[in-house]
């Protein structure tokens, strides 16, 4: 019987799954053109290869559910960035220096690497899920500021925060980019509150 490294079964799996989940992540961060193959996986962990068929039928499913945990956390990050702020225009300014940190920090290089590293209905799914957990309290914030068409400010905003992340991830300086957002979207957010 294998040795295990941890208190029970079930929690030596656990340590192994995640395991391979991480290796996964950080092949993807160092090369985001690139999936990593199980072997690589394998091989980050110090497991044997056929090892890593015991938690994941396949690179897909191994990159599916990094998809199902990345996500889920974009949108939790930014919707918690929100809840935390004091006003409708504190909370749209959460939502765009969230999504900037969250860039700053490489996970939309990842995100995107995992979108396009592992194509289909499900990946979709989810990318479409982050969106709209994202957007209703985006809307929700600028429609409590009383403005005509919402749905159309929250489009511009996202298209700032886009270009803002395009910014970060050719070399700009993160912390600049997200008080060059502030100084442009605060006047207009924040003087409406007043």
């Amino acid at each position: 019987m294998p040795r295990i490294d941890a208190p029970t079964v079930a929690q030596h799996r656990a340590q192994r799954r995640r395991a391979l989940l991480d290796a996964a992540r950080a092949l993807l961060a160092e090369n985001p053109h690139q999936a990593p193959t199980l072997a690589a996986v394998a091989v980050r962990t110090g497991l044997p290869r056929s090892s890593v068929y015991e938690y994941f039928r396949s690179r897909d499913d191994l990159l599916l559910e990094l998809v199902q945990e990345v996500l889920p956390n974009w949108s939790r990050r930014v919707t918690d960035a929100m809840a935390a702020a004091d006003s409708p225009g504190e909370q749209v300014l959460a939502y765009a220096a969230a999504n900037l940190r969250l860039v700053a920090e490489g996970e939309h290089a990842l995100a995107t690497a995992l979108i396009e590293s592992v194509p289909g209905e499900q990946v979709n799914a989810s990318t479409k899920r982050m969106h709209e957990q994202m957007s209703q309290p985006l809307s929700a914030a600028l429609s409590a500021l009383g403005l005509p068409d919402p749905a159309a400010t929250a489009g511009l905003i996202s298209s700032v925060v886009y270009t803002a992340s395009r910014m970060i991830e050719t070399g700009s300086d993160a912390t600049a980019i997200e008080e060059r957002v502030r100084e442009l979207l605060a006047p207009f957010l924040l003087g409406r509150a007043a």
